[in-house]
């Protein structure tokens, strides 16, 4: 699955206030047999979306549909537990391009940031307003905006800065992967070799 460039999203919101969320319970364990990226969105959050018979859970806020878009409004400290790239891969297959929150386990972040998935960490503060804007109006959208690395509620227009790696911001921006992203300055290398070895 090619890595779609990313600049500017402007989305409905998904918010999801748990916190501690680990990566079994984005992908839990029996679904990771398959090597490629594709058709782990089925299994998203699989324990919470289905019932022991396979029947969507009514209170699980992908099974309603008056939550929808892109932005996914996680709680603190979301993407704990084991390493597994697949949590990344199956955020991105459901449709997700940015999940939000006020902190992220650092193996996700950047298996995120290797796949296409923006993880936006924002202030405590500034996350608590925005479930309490989208859950008043899920029709509120928020604006993220990489190059210049802001989100902003679209509604009061209230902005907040994040942080991200200058190389995954490049990446992310052309829609390289690290793979890409060498051979995209494959020439530089070369003449580097070249001279270096004169």
């Amino acid at each position: 699955m090619p890595i779609e460039k990313f600049s500017t999203i402007i989305s409905t919101c998904v918010p999801m206030p748990i916190e501690n969320v680990d990566t079994d319970q984005i992908i839990p364990a029996r679904f990771l047999k398959a090597t490629s990226r594709e058709g782990f969105g089925d299994n998203l959050f699989r324990d919470w979306r289905y019932d022991k018979n396979d029947q969507p859970k009514a209170d699980f806020v992908l099974n309603n549909k008056t939550w929808t878009g892109t932005v996914l409004v996680a709680g603190k400290n979301f993407g704990s537990g084991s390493s597994r790239e697949h949590a990344a891969w199956a955020l991105y297959d459901y449709g997700f391009r940015v999940v939000v929150s006020s902190f992220f386990a650092d193996i996700f972040k950047n298996n995120a940031l290797n796949n296409g998935l923006l993880p936006v960490q924002v202030s405590d503060g500034f996350l608590s307003d925005l479930f309490k804007e989208v859950k008043a109006d899920p029709a509120l959208k928020v604006k993220v905006d990489l190059e210049n690395q802001t989100i902003t509620l679209m509604s009061s227009g209230k902005s907040e800065n994040f942080d991200i790696n200058p190389y995954k911001k490049t990446c992310m921006l052309k829609g390289y992967d690290d793979i890409d992203y060498l051979l995209s300055i494959k020439d530089n290398i070369l003449h580097f070799e070249k001279n270096k070895m004169c």
